[in-house]
């Protein structure tokens, strides 16, 4: 994938300590320098506290099929900085780098045309996945009238999805009674969800060179499922709507159908208790999470917690 001396720059993955709220777009030229890191040149990340709930991790898609972006274009270069660019890069490189220096010389830069050097970024460092920009196509020029707007060019969607693969979901805060190493067969398990939080929301906004748009992911937690661990158990799976409440989502699991009876032992071993939220995402082209849904949809996010729970049986015996 490499042209010539120098590939693809990349820059940190900033996050916030807070969300944003407001619907500004982000400042010009708040990108940093390139450097090593995760998300493109100039893309900054930040996102809403997750709540008070403990850990948290990121959200994983209900769908399977679904994946993040693995590349795109960013602005880069004004025609004087992409010149000196390409000759500091590629001076002195062999075929093809040489053939593709040669190009963009022949180009002369698009010096004295507006508009700018959008270059390939990628999400990660692994280049482990294909990305479908060619190295014929390293950077392409983008004038501010784009009449055919190359499909890899970073726009608001891209920004979306980049946004909901770096959201971090808060585990569900499920606290079992008894408590999860001495469960009884034939004995009902309470399953409370001990905490309130609220929607969480992700930006990810670029500002540099003049081009300056954000998308922002909003995730809301809609239901709680609860999964056993073992068809022994009655119910095997039950799920909970969660409703706003003063303090954020939460449901009262005190007074609900849902108290898990283990009706076998789990031996020597344990059984594999699961809980998730189910979180409902929507996008916005802007910084603002209050702004008006956009299409395409993205998929549900999910946040899981796992524990391991013993369950006993006592004997009795009858004179």
């Amino acid at each position: 994938m490499a042209l010539g001396t120098s590939g693809p720059a990349y820059a940190d993955d900033t996050r916030g300590n807070g969300g944003t709220t407001g619907g500004t777009q982000p400042d010009q030229d708040s990108g940093a320098d390139s450097g090593s890191g995760t998300i493109g040149a100039h893309i900054r990340i930040s996102q809403s506290k997750t709540g008070s709930s403990g850990s948290s991790s990121n959200a994983t898609s209900s769908n399977a099929n679904w994946k993040p972006p693995v590349c795109w274009y960013e602005p880069m270069y004004s025609p004087e900085e992409y010149e000196k660019f390409i000759k500091d890069a590629y001076g002195g490189a062999q075929k093809p780098a040489a053939d593709y220096a040669k190009k963009r010389d022949e180009q002369k830069y698009h010096k004295g045309d507006d508009g700018l050097w959008w270059q390939v970024k990628f999400r990660n460092d692994t280049y482990t996945e294909a990305c479908p920009v060619t190295t014929d196509n390293w950077e392409i020029f983008v004038p501010p009238a784009d009449p055919q707007p190359d499909p890899n060019k970073l726009t608001p969607e891209i920004l979306s999805e980049l946004a909901y693969n770096s959201t971090k979901l808060p585990t569900p805060p499920v606290v079992l009674s008894p408590s999860a190493d001495r469960l009884i067969v034939n004995l009902g398990t309470r399953v409370k969800f001990a905490g309130d939080f609220d929607r969480v929301w992700t930006t990810a906004s670029i500002g540099y060179k003049g081009v300056a748009m954000a998308a922002t992911t909003v995730a809301t937690p809609v239901a709680l499922k609860v999964d056993a661990g073992t068809a022994d158990a009655d119910p095997q799976t039950c799920t909970y709507d969660l409703v706003k409440g003063d303090g954020g989502y939460t449901v009262d699991s005190k007074d609900a159908g849902c108290n898990v009876t283990y009706r076998r032992s789990s031996g020597t071993g344990t059984y594999p208790f699961k809980a998730s939220i189910t979180w409902k995402v929507t996008w916005t082209d802007s910084a603002d999470p209050d702004g008006p849904a956009r299409q395409p949809a993205l998929p549900d996010g999910l946040s899981t917690f796992e524990q391991n729970v013993t369950v006993k049986e006592i004997q009795s015996v009858n004179r």
